[in-house]
């Protein structure tokens, strides 16, 4: 069976170092995620419960598969996730330094669950969930509500509540010339999000060519705001994200989850 005690079992089934999983349990146990209930107590201590929801989303297996591994019946696998899993979201960061750049995307999670789907640009029944990562650290700060898939991400950047978190917190320095500097408040996206206010690359208008300094403007755009889509391929190693079974609220809680151990991977 595996076992959290065996510390060969962590990293191929979390993809988090024994390390970096026991500072996860530790901070769980601080914000109460273990407390001492009447009744009858969980068959799996902490440590396993935590390693049995992070193989999970690791995995994607269903619980007929995954109970076997840990000696529990399915159904108690099932209430481990449902139980512990929204324990393990990250949480949205409200303060940032005075040059911290931001950059938000959205990402298509393909979900079974019809009642808060649709098909989306790939032709599958997703969620659309708006990140927002630290350009610097490339840490999340934030994972948005979930929305349909077929939502587009200038909508929403807004429905979601990424805006209202995140609001004019960031700002960046720009340098026109060698002499003139320019400090402003801004978020970076891609293309998609226009009539928002955040900073999009300079578009090309039909039978147009844009000149030089726009050009180098949109290279530089496009270098930083990689970033994110590394951090999806991150992100995505789960591979939860790539078909998720559960209904109800298990895609909102799997994704700011698994957003936490993609930070925890970069801190340690």
């Amino acid at each position: 069976m595996i076992t959290a005690s065996e510390s060969s079992w962590i990293a191929p089934f979390t993809g988090l170092s024994p390390r970096a999983f026991g500072k996860l349990v530790i901070a769980l146990r601080r914000e109460g995620a273990d407390p001492v209930r009447k009744g009858r107590p969980w068959s799996l201590p902490l440590e396993d419960r935590v390693l049995l929801v992070a193989t999970y989303w690791r995995t994607n297996l269903t619980m007929r598969q995954l109970a076997p591994l840990f000696g529990i019946s399915k159904s108690a696998a099932d209430r481990v996730i449902d139980h512990l899993g929204p324990s393990l979201a990250l949480q949205p960061r409200k303060r940032f330094r005075s040059d911290t750049v931001l950059i938000v995307d959205g990402i298509l999670v393909p979900t079974r669950n019809h009642s808060i789907a649709e098909q989306s640009k790939n032709y599958r029944y997703s969620t659309n969930h708006q990140v927002v990562i630290d350009a610097d650290t490339r840490l999340v700060v934030l994972v948005g509500q979930p929305l349909p898939g077929n939502r587009n991400d200038c909508k929403a950047w807004e429905e979601s509540g990424a805006k209202t978190a995140i609001g004019t917190t960031t700002t960046i320095t720009i340098t026109i010339t060698i002499t003139i500097t320019i400090t402003i408040t801004i978020t970076i996206t891609d293309g998609g999000y226009p009539g928002t206010g955040l900073v999009m690359p300079h578009r090309r208008r039909t039978g147009e060519e844009l000149p030089e300094w726009k050009q180098a403007h949109n290279k530089s755009h496009k270098q930083v705001r990689a970033h994110v889509e590394h951090v999806f391929a991150r992100m995505k190693t789960r591979k939860i994200l790539r078909d998720r079974r559960l209904k109800g609220d298990g895609v909102h809680h799997a994704m700011p989850s698994i957003a936490r151990l993609h930070n925890l991977n970069l801190t340690g």
